[in-house]
């Protein structure tokens, strides 16, 4: 079992790795889970999109073992010509105008509900 002390010098000497990477790329390689929070593709379709060629991987030693990397770059791209990835884009930015349209009405009822009380 590693110390708490050996892991954070393990896990520090990964992180410099990949900065070393991205700094050697003109693109960063970023983690699959990174990929996902970035361009909110879900992993099991960067996935595919790797093992079919359509995106550039590789595989890295990380601190829990062989860790895989994606040009963040490259899965914006493909994610711009994916038809699922773009509706549900425009679901979710309508989704947000709808909150943001319920938000202010409740405000305004807010208001009048407490002009009411006051009168």
């Amino acid at each position: 079992m590693e110390t708490p002390s050996n892991w954070d010098d393990r896990l520090a000497r990964w992180q410099s790795e990949l900065e070393l990477f991205e700094r050697l790329d003109e693109t960063p390689w970023v983690t699959l889970a990174k990929a996902e929070a970035e361009t909110g593709v879900s992993r099991s379709a960067l996935r595919a999109w790797y093992r079919n060629g359509e995106i550039e991987s590789r595989l890295v030693d990380g601190p829990n073992g062989p860790q895989r990397l994606v040009q963040l770059e490259a899965v914006i791209e493909r994610a711009a010509t994916s038809p699922r990835i773009q509706r549900r884009a425009e679901r979710e930015v309508s989704l947000e105008a709808q909150v943001a349209l319920l938000r202010h009405r409740v405000d305004q009822l807010e208001l009048r509900l407490a002009a009411l009380e006051r009168d």
